[in-house]
């Protein structure tokens, strides 16, 4: 080993606790960028491959064909910007049933479905890929989308079409995956054409311009502008799919980068911190060095090494971390796509690492370049760096004006103490202001998913009544599904109770809306739900007749806003409604609209599978759900008390994350307090022997030592809270941007006036706990080592 290797490893050694504050310092940084950059490749990665493997379309429009012929339709293909299209092809909207061979029980409800017919998977537009199965070859034989949410587990069975003229049945020969989620399932022509009902057209588009919401606006326009006025019904954006392709890791994306900013400064920080430090208190040692031969070049790496051998390990120790945590986050993202991405990109990782080390090799560097400046005889004649005449002065001055201070004498030379290092006192100041802010930023994202866990939740009934399961054995599946009671019987049972305050009902069922993917879940309320505990992002909750609310993602894919109309179709009847509402609902994977059962026609509501109850003051609940259920015991309807609970797995991930990363910050931030006062304790050795000679006791050095930082941690406390506020108030928004959803502001506002008090004195509480065990260290010197110290 050559003896500048000896130096480093003498130097890293000899400051241990320095060393471990780099090191921590630089994995949470690397831990959060890795995670945050694999969030951001993997995000639209598996979306990007797929769409590009399979020449997705970037438009997906939807025709009346009472209004238009395919003819007519086949021209749009000449519209303006138009760079590639294909089709028309015939569609069907059907009420499936399951036929023999089906995993559901006979007569069970499906989901609606659009049937479309194409003559092969691969038109050059939205190349299907075949996950199982074989292409439809021959009349009555379907493919069915992945993503449909009632297929078999495998092909072979049978689906009736009861609704369609002589009910005819088609074979499911194979499952398939469309990028661009054309349709829920895919028929030979002749097929589609055989099917009858109530049809359309669908043509798939490629346009020359597609990559921004203005540019498919534009395009949608031109596409409605060739076609027969009124003929266009829906139209869906290849922009709106890849919004959705991945809303749960969208949600990670902005959290992540917050907490990798706050890691990257205090890595920085204290990198520099700990090596302005080392060469603070190293004069003499560096005089040493130089006399012995090593040139100012090599003194400055061997400062620099010493910080680099701990920011290394934390870096590699990041890295890892940040890949542990990226797998989980993204355990279906590949898989969904049919794409072979893990969500891990190694250059990534690479980029990650060399930045960080970059940064603290930087940091190191300019904290360093002054031991190389010093000049040989004098470090050797100093001993230790003298302080300036203005930093002298200053020190005098705040000194003198401490002693006027009605405190004990230990308190008010403690409280001078800062002035006599402005610069180490400023890095330790920043140490405390970035704590305190990480740990603001962490209490505003607990009370943030906390309120939306309650969004989610919606606990506000007092009894849930609900269709029984058939007994069996602990986690078995019943075979059959839980048929809800008629209506009126829950009524009548519920009306007989005298601790009835109040009390609605809850039906869902499948539909489709023109422009949207898949199926849309339709919620529809029997009674006033408006103290349904549902949270309006904008608007309100409907009132009457003909209204409807949705949350952002439904009115993002349906291309609609606040008073428009929507018109869903659900069994073969059509409902139209007005949305006066956005509802906040952070189930971010699924379309969903709420609305009165009086919209539907007679009968044709779905029948409500849950009723909310809410008692009247006093009422005692389980006598309550005993007596309800009793009655309704003959209609096998069960009955609890209380509606859903349960924290989310996004929910609780985040809130997990958040703990680990705010802890590992507040600790980065402690250690960078200790390592200023070791420092300054080191400095003062000699004066401190002085003052015990003097008669100072034990205890009263430990007042000095944390009076010391009491100041700091004030001024870093008050700094750092509004710089958290801010950040809590930046990132929320954005996580819901990226998740399609948008945030009001009671989700913001969850700081109390107590809560920002006791956060406001984060950061005293953080200089002291960084400053007790050197305080205490202190105290014990004995005094007869202290005077011998140089």
């Amino acid at each position: 080993m050559s003896a500048l290797g000896r130096v480093v490893r003498a130097g890293v050694r000899r400051r241990r606790t320095q060393s471990v504050a780099v090191g921590l310092a630089a994995l949470v940084a690397t831990t959060c960028s890795v995670l945050g950059g694999s969030l951001l490749v993997a995000s639209q990665d598996p979306f990007d491959q797929a769409f590009a493997g399979q020449r997705g379309a970037h438009l997906t429009a939807r025709f009346d064909g009472a209004r238009a012929s395919a003819e007519q339709l086949a021209a749009t293909a000449h519209a303006a910007g138009v760079a590639d299209a294909a089709g028309p092809y015939r569609t069907v909207g059907v009420d499936p049933e399951p036929g023999p061979g089906y995993d559901l029980p006979p007569g069970a409800r499906m989901a609606p479905m659009t049937v479309t017919g194409r003559a092969s998977a691969a038109p050059g537009i939205d190349n299907i890929t075949l996950t199982q199965g074989s292409w439809p070859q021959h009349p009555g034989e379907v493919v069915i989308d992945d993503r449909y949410g009632d297929r078999p587990s495998s092909p072979g069975g049978s689906l009736r079409l009861p609704g369609l003229p002589g009910a005819p049945t088609l074979k499911v020969v194979g499952f398939a995956r469309s990028v661009s989620r054309t349709s829920d399932a895919w028929v030979t022509p002749d097929t589609a054409t055989a099917l009858g009902g109530a049809s359309g057209y669908t043509m798939l588009y490629r346009f020359t311009d597609a990559g921004s919401t203005a540019a498919m606006e534009a395009d949608r326009a031109a596409v409605a502008a060739a076609a027969p006025a009124g003929a266009l019904t829906g139209a869906q954006s290849w922009l709106t799919a890849q919004q959705g392709s991945d809303r749960n890791t969208a949600l990670f994306l902005p959290f992540v980068v917050a907490f990798g900013l706050l890691g990257m400064a205090m890595s920085v920080l204290v990198a520099g911190n700990v090596v302005a430090g080392a060469v603070g208190t190293a004069t003499r040692r560096i005089g040493v060095l130089k006399a012995l031969g090593c040139t100012p070049a090599q003194v400055v790496r061997a400062y620099v090494a010493q910080a680099l051998i701990p920011a290394t390990v934390g870096t590699l120790l990041g890295v890892v971390a940040g890949n542990a945590l990226t797998v989980p986050v993204l355990a279906t993202t590949g898989s969904l796509y049919g794409t072979d991405t893990s969500g891990l990109a190694p250059w990534v990782d690479v980029a990650v690492a060399g930045g960080t080390l970059a940064a603290v090799a930087l940091v190191a560097w300019a904290a360093a370049a002054r031991a190389g400046r010093l000049r040989t005889v004098d470090a050797l004649a100093v001993g230790r760096t003298g302080g300036g005449t203005r930093r002298d002065a200053l020190a005098a001055r705040a000194a003198a004006l401490a002693a006027r201070l009605p405190l004990p004498r230990p308190l008010s030379l403690g409280l001078a103490q800062p002035f006599a290092r402005p610069a180490r006192s400023a890095g330790m100041l920043a140490a405390v202001l970035f704590g305190t802010a990480a740990a603001v930023f962490a209490v505003g994202m607990g009370g943030t998913m906390s309120w939306v866990q309650q969004a989610k939740s919606r606990d506000a009934g007092d009894v849930l009544v609900h269709p029984a399961r058939p007994d069996g054995p602990p986690g078995a599946m019943p075979v059959d599904r839980p048929v809800p009671a008629d209506r009126a019987v829950v009524r009548a049972a519920l009306d007989a109770q005298p601790g009835t305050a109040a009390y609605f009902g809850t039906g869902t069922e499948e539909a489709t809306v023109p422009g949207v993917a898949g199926s849309t879940l339709v919620t529809a309320f029997d009674g006033d739900s408006s103290w349904a505990g549902y949270r309006m992002a904008a608007g309100r909750w409907y009132r009457g007749p003909g209204e409807a609310v949705a949350p952002a993602t439904f009115l993002t894919e349906a291309s609609v806003g606040l008073g428009d109309q929507v018109t869903f179709t659900t069994h073969g009847r059509a409902v139209t409604v007005r949305i006066v509402g956005e509802v906040f609902d952070p189930h971010v994977q699924t379309n969903e609209l709420f609305t009165d059962a009086v919209n539907y026609p007679a009968g044709a509501a779905p029948r409500p599978d849950f009723w909310t109850v809410e008692l009247k003051p006093g009422t005692d609940r389980a006598g309550y759900a005993t007596a309800v259920g009793a009655a309704l015991a003959p209609a096998h309807m069960a009955v609890d008390t209380g509606g859903p609970h349960g924290s989310s797995d996004s929910i609780a991930a985040l809130n997990s994350l958040t703990a680990t990363l705010t802890l590992l910050l507040l600790v980065v931030a402690g250690l960078g307090v200790f390592n200023t006062v070791v420092l300054e304790i080191r400095e003062r050795t000699r004066d401190m022997g002085v003052a015990k000679a003097l008669g100072m006791t034990p205890a009263q050095t430990v007042g000095v030592v944390l009076a010391s930082v009491v100041l700091v941690g004030a001024v870093g406390g008050a700094i750092g809270l509004p710089v958290g506020l801010a950040l809590h108030g930046v990132t929320v928004p954005a996580m819901g941007r990226s998740a399609g959803l948008n945030f009001p502001a009671a989700a913001l506002d969850v700081f109390g006036t107590p809560a920002l008090l006791l956060l406001a004195l984060g950061g005293v509480l953080i200089a002291l706990l960084g400053a007790l065990l050197p305080a205490v260290r202190a105290a014990r010197a004995r005094t007869v080592d202290a005077l011998r110290a140089e």
